[in-house]
């Protein structure tokens, strides 16, 4: 009984071990993406609730491109202009995202790259959070009369 327990111990252990993919982490960068908070190098912590901008990244092989865009309340989305290209390598086994404009260079490591979850570190080291915006659901709710509910009690 005892090896089992420590053989689970182990293989816990490992798991957890476990480096994230680059390569599947590359497949999930692209979309719309809102953040969510900053983690600041001393551990303060910023939460952001409402984002009139956010940014869409587009990846195409190794080479992306990260707009600002504003979401508008018909599904569509408005772009300030504001892009960044950059280039995806990937270097002791994480995925990095290297940016050049003409007035600076800089990179952004991805600590992970999930369906719903984008966590990056700049070169401060800054902890950027984001998740996938959600299209807004301005259409009202619709109400079944033939069920009784909190709007329609049955007498």
């Amino acid at each position: 009984m005892s090896y089992k327990f420590t053989f689970l111990i182990i293989a816990m252990f490992f798991l957890s071990c476990e480096k994230p993919n680059p390569e599947a982490q590359k497949q999930n960068l692209s979309g719309y993406w809102e953040i969510k908070s900053v983690k600041m190098p001393d551990g303060e912590k910023k939460e952001f609730t409402i984002n009139t901008v956010m940014d869409y990244i587009e990846i195409n092989g190794n080479s992306g491109t990260r707009t600002k865009v504003s979401p508008n309340f018909d599904g569509s989305f408005t772009t300030n202009g504001d892009s960044e290209n950059f280039t995806l390598k990937i270097e002791e086994d994480s995925l990095r995202m290297y940016y050049k404009t003409p007035f600076d260079a800089w990179k952004e490591t991805v600590i992970s790259a999930k369906d719903s979850m984008l966590t990056v570190v700049n070169r401060d080291n800054k902890i950027y959070t984001y998740s996938k915006f959600k299209n807004f659901n301005l259409e009202s709710p619709t109400i079944d009369y033939s069920q009784p509910g909190p709007d329609n009690s049955r007498l």
